[in-house]
C-alpha cells in the first residue's frame, strides 16, 4: 500500500517507529517530515500529506502529532480527505468500514507506541463497507460545497 506519513516533533520518535514496522509490512511509505526533534508546526506536514491523498498519490496518510487533534482538523480542510483521531483499535477499524477514512491521525502523547502499532495494522487491514454507508459520506461531501 502507498502511505504518506507525516509529523510535528511531537509525533517524531512515533512516525519513526511506525516507518520501520510498516516498511517491514512491505508497505511503500513517503515521509513528508519533520525529520527531527525540533520544534515545527502541524499544518506544514498535515497539508501535504492530505494534499497526497487527495490527489490519489497515496492510498492512505497518516500523521502524528501529540494529540493528534491538530493534525485531523488540519488534514480535514483538504477537500476529498476524510481524517479520522483514533486512540483505540475499534475506532480504527469502524472509521475504515464506515466513514471510507483516508487519513489516520494519532496522537504520541496519548497512546502507547504498541497501541499505535496496533491501531495503524487494524487501520490499513480493515476496507470500507459500502452499502449503506455511501448515502453518509455522499451527505458529508455536500457539506463541503457549503
Amino acid at each position: 500500500m502507498k502511505i504518506y506519513i507525516g509529523s510535528d516533533h511531537g509525533g517524531f520518535a512515533y512516525k519513526q517507529t511506525l516507518m520501520k514496522h510498516l516498511t517491514a509490512k512491505g508497505h511503500e511509505i513517503t515521509d513528508v517530515g519533520c525529520d527531527s526533534l525540533a520544534s515545527c508546526d502541524y499544518p506544514d506536514f498535515a497539508l501535504p500529506v492530505a494534499k497526497a491523498v487527495a490527489e490519489k498519490k497515496a492510498e492512505v496518510g497518516i500523521l502524528i502529532c501529540g494529540t493528534g487533534i491538530g493534525m485531523s482538523i488540519a488534514a480535514n480542510k483538504v477537500k476529498g480527505v476524510r481524517a479520522s483521531l483514533c486512540g483505540d483499535v475499534f475506532s480504527a477499524k469502524a472509521t475504515r468500514a464506515h466513514n471510507d477514512s483516508n487519513v489516520l491521525c494519532m496522537g504520541a502523547r496519548v497512546i502507547g507506541e504498541g497501541l499505535m502499532l496496533e491501531i495503524a495494522d487494524a487501520y490499513l487491514a480493515t476496507t470500507f463497507e459500502g452499502d449503506r454507508h455511501v448515502k453518509r459520506l455522499n451527505k458529508i461531501a455536500d457539506i463541503e460545497n457549503i
